[in-house]
């Protein structure tokens, strides 16, 4: 029996847990959030993803809790309409595509429930020391534990990814955005339909969620890289950096004021030689983060998971990450090259089709 520790209880941890579990590892996740994290926007699963979520007998779930816009608008900083379709839905392309949006937090809830391991919650790793037989880990909150191998899928700001390959910044491409996330009261009555808008350097996405009864609002800004803030230092640049838009923008900053829930982070991108060092690997954003400009990071973190316990699969752990790598980053550089071919307007149609299924599960 072989043991595990994932750092990390979002989408790409809590698939990564599931896959190891079926095949007899014993799995352990470490959260330092207290719970499974609530808010964040609507993710797309497309291409091969779709695949692996069915695989896992997961997919019809999944899509029972799939968003269903009927459309969109895109307005002017006024709030006067430029453009409007009922053809295309928040991100995941053609209302007649099999790729399906989700709510993060419900993705992430259904894979936790199916994920018959242990977690841990509140807790966060501080220290690595590998040997011959395994990597002993210390926690923030005291005492360690040894475990044949780590797999860091905690996110853009990886704490194993620092800990195992160096700082952060010597692996971050920052894109030139930051966005903000946070739900709010339906006060505009939106019914199953999205709004965009954008004025000069600013924007933003709102559209309801939960039967119509919450909004979940995306505001952002460009700029380059900022110093670390404070929750309410982010939540008072974002609103002098909104000040004097139109529409419902100040109502907008009222809600986000008040909002229990809140995320703000710059929009950039993990680029590594390697991911892997020794018995640790990383999976997901940690290793290759895309972005929420490319929106495939939830499609790369399903088919990173997948791989990645395929190839463990199949052979002891420094071959398998070998052929983890050499599988996994021909789709990587696709995907990721989807947040920078058209950053304001999106990847052309043909790049996306490229992209989301340039990977064969095997």
């Amino acid at each position: 029996m072989r043991n595990v520790l994932i750092s990390g209880a979002g989408v790409a941890g809590s698939a990564v847990a599931w896959f190891l579990a079926r095949d007899g590892w014993t799995v352990t996740v470490v959260e330092r959030a207290p719970g499974p994290r609530t808010g964040g926007q609507a993710v797309d699963v497309r291409g091969v993803a779709l695949d692996v979520v069915d695989r896992m007998g997961l997919g019809e779930r999944l899509r029972a809790k799939r968003t269903r816009m009927r459309g969109m608008s895109v307005l002017d900083g006024t709030g006067q309409e430029l453009y409007r379709s009922e053809e295309f839905t928040h991100s995941s392309g053609r209302l007649d595509s099999a790729d399906f949006e989700i709510l993060r937090d419900d993705a992430v809830a259904i894979l936790h429930e199916a994920a018959d391991v242990e977690y841990v919650f509140g807790d966060s790793v501080t220290a690595l020391a590998e040997d011959a037989h395994g990597v002993r880990v210390e926690f923030e909150h005291g005492g360690f534990r040894t475990f044949d191998l780590v797999v860091g899928a905690d996110g853009l700001h990886s704490a194993v990814r620092r800990l195992a390959f160096g700082p952060e910044e010597r692996f971050s491409t920052h894109l030139g955005q930051y966005l903000a996330i946070f739900p709010a009261p339906n006060f505009l009555g939106l019914e199953d339909w999205q709004m965009w808008f954008r004025h000069e350097e600013t924007g933003g996405a709102i559209y309801p969620v939960r039967d119509n009864t919450e909004l979940r609002v995306t505001l952002g800004f460009g700029s380059a890289p900022l110093p670390p803030m404070t929750v309410p230092e982010q939540k008072r640049l974002i609103a002098e950096r909104l000040a004097g838009v139109g529409w419902e923008v100040p109502k907008l900053l009222s809600a986000m004021a008040e909002a229990d829930v809140f995320y703000f982070d710059a929009m950039a991108q993990i680029h590594l030689d390697r991911w892997s060092a020794g018995r640790v690997v990383l999976v997901g954003d940690a290793g290759y983060c895309g972005s929420a400009l490319s929106g495939q990071g939830t499609s790369l973190a399903l088919a990173g998971a997948y791989v990645l316990a395929q190839e463990l699969g199949r052979a002891e752990h420094g071959e398998a990450f070998a052929a983890y790598e050499r599988r996994m980053r021909p789709f990587v550089a696709l995907n990721q090259a989807l947040a920078t071919e058209n950053p304001t307007g999106g990847p052309s149609e043909e790049s996306l089709e490229q992209a989301k299924n340039a990977l064969t599960l095997g």
